[in-house]
């Protein structure tokens, strides 16, 4: 596990291709796309948690039952 994690060919593609999109954007644009993007990962981690909560049981609930 402490090995670095490599991007696949497709996702350094997929990558170029946001790159040169967001070299398109204006300074607010961007700003904008950042904290819209920022909000989607940290929602995206509280589900993560909720998830391995519940598949570990750590959830209240599995300790009511």
């Amino acid at each position: 596990m402490n090995q670095p994690t490599e991007l696949s060919l497709e996702q350094q593609f997929s990558l170029k291709i946001f790159a040169d999109q967001v070299q398109q954007m204006s300074h607010e644009q961007a700003q904008e796309f950042l904290l819209m993007l920022r909000k989607q990962m940290m929602m995206q981690e509280t589900m993560y948690q909720k998830f391995l909560r519940h598949e570990w049981k750590l959830d209240v609930d599995a300790f009511s039952v």
